[in-house]
C-alpha cells in the first residue's frame, strides 16, 4: 500500500512541478522511491508511522520549492518539530484545515486531462477520485483505478489496449480489497 501511495504523491506532485517528461513519466522515479523505501525502513525500526512521500508536498511545489534543499528544510524543520509536539497538537484542526483544502485543490488540475468521451478512461479516473476523496487515502483511490480500468477496457472488448503488468496489479490490488482488514 506504501508502494501505491507513493507513486500517487510522486506523479501527482511531479505533474504540478513540472518535472514529468514528455510521455507523464518522472526521470529517475527509482531515486524518490528508494528515498521512501528507507525513510518506510527506517520509521519502522524506531516504532513510528510509515514516512515517506507525502501530497502536502505540493504545497512547497506551488510556493517554488522544487529542489533538494527545500526537502532538507522542510526534514530540518520536521525534526524541530519533534520538540515542539505537545504544543503541536494543541492546535485544532480549524486551523491547518484551510491549508489542506488548498492542496486539494492544487491537486484538481490533472483531471482537465481525462478524456471524457471515452468512458472506460472517464469512469475508472472517477472512481479513483471518489475513492481518495472518501477513504482520505490515495493508496486506496488508486488501487481501485488499477481494477477499474482493466476491466472497463476488457468489458468495451478493448483488453489489448491494457499491459500485461496492469493486469498482474489488478490481481493484486483484487487480493487487497478481498483481505482489506477495515471490511
Amino acid at each position: 500500500m506504501d508502494f501505491v501511495d507513493t507513486m500517487g504523491t510522486l506523479i501527482g506532485v511531479s505533474y504540478r512541478a513540472d518535472l514529468l517528461d514528455e510521455n507523464g513519466n518522472l526521470p529517475e522515479i527509482e531515486k524518490p522511491m528508494m528515498a521512501d523505501a528507507l525513510a518506510t525502513t527506517f520509521a519502522a525500526v524506531v516504532g513510528t508511522t510509515t514516512a515517506g512521500a507525502y501530497i502536502e508536498s505540493a504545497t512547497g511545489v506551488e510556493a517554488g520549492g522544487r529542489t533538494g534543499f527545500t526537502a532538507i528544510t522542510v526534514a530540518v524543520l520536521f525534526l524541530a518539530a519533534l520538540f515542539f509536539a505537545p504544543f503541536l497538537t494543541s492546535v485544532p484542526p480549524q486551523a491547518y484545515g484551510p491549508a489542506l483544502i488548498i492542496v486539494g485543490f492544487l491537486m484538481l488540475s490533472p483531471i482537465t486531462r481525462i478524456d471524457y468521451g471515452d468512458f472506460t478512461e472517464l469512469f475508472p479516473a472517477f472512481g479513483v477520485i471518489i475513492l481518495m476523496s472518501f477513504t482520505f487515502n490515495i493508496g486506496v483511490g488508486i488501487t481501485v483505478g488499477f481494477i477499474l480500468y482493466p476491466l472497463f477496457k476488457l468489458v468495451a472488448g478493448r483488453h489489448r489496449e491494457v499491459k500485461s503488468g496492469l493486469w498482474l496489479l489488478c490481481g493484486l490490488s483484487l487480493l487487497f480489497y478481498l483481505f482489506y482488514p477495515y471490511n
